[in-house]
C-alpha cells in the first residue's frame, strides 16, 4: 500500500520560504510538495506508452500525404495510415519510395533535394520535409 502526504510552501515577494507552526505565512505563490512511500522495498514499474513528440506538419498535409502513398502503392482505401506508417512496412521499395516523392512534388508544387528523399521513411517525415519545403518556397 502506497503512503502519500502533502505539504504547501508559500513564498513571500523576496522568494524566501516562511514556515510557521508547519503552516507557510506571507506571499501570493504556492509550492506544493508531495512525498509517496511503498511498504515493500521496491519501486512501482513505471510503464509508459511510446512517447511521440509532435511535429509542424499540418494534419491536412498528413491526409494528402496518405491519399498520396495509397495511390502511389495500390493500396485499397481501407487500408489505414498513421503518421507513423512505414513506406517500407507497407511493401514499398525504393522505387516505390522515388515514386511517392515524385508524387507529393507533383502535388504541392515543389521539388525535393535527392538527400533528404532518402530519409524519408514514414508518412510523417513525408508530411514535415513538404511544410518545410513549401514555408521556404513562400
Amino acid at each position: 500500500m502506497a503512503t502519500v502526504s502533502a505539504t504547501s510552501a508559500t513564498f513571500g515577494v523576496s522568494l524566501k520560504p516562511c514556515f510557521k507552526n508547519n503552516q507557510v505565512t506571507g506571499g501570493t505563490s504556492t509550492l506544493k510538495m508531495v512525498t509517496a512511500g511503498w511498504t515493500k522495498n521496491v519501486f512501482p514499474s513505471l510503464r509508459t506508452k511510446r512517447f511521440t513528440v509532435c511535429s509542424a506538419a499540418k494534419p491536412e498535409t498528413v491526409q494528402k500525404v496518405c491519399e498520396i502513398v495509397k495511390k502511389q502503392l495500390a493500396l485499397s482505401d481501407e487500408t489505414e495510415l498513421t503518421p507513423e506508417s512505414k513506406f517500407a512496412a507497407l511493401g514499398a521499395d525504393s522505387l516505390d519510395t522515388v515514386e511517392i516523392v515524385m508524387g507529393l512534388e507533383e502535388e504541392f508544387g515543389i521539388s525535393v533535394e535527392e538527400e533528404s528523399s532518402q530519409n524519408i521513411t514514414t508518412v510523417q517525415e513525408a508530411a514535415d520535409l513538404i511544410e518545410k519545403l513549401v514555408q521556404k518556397k513562400a
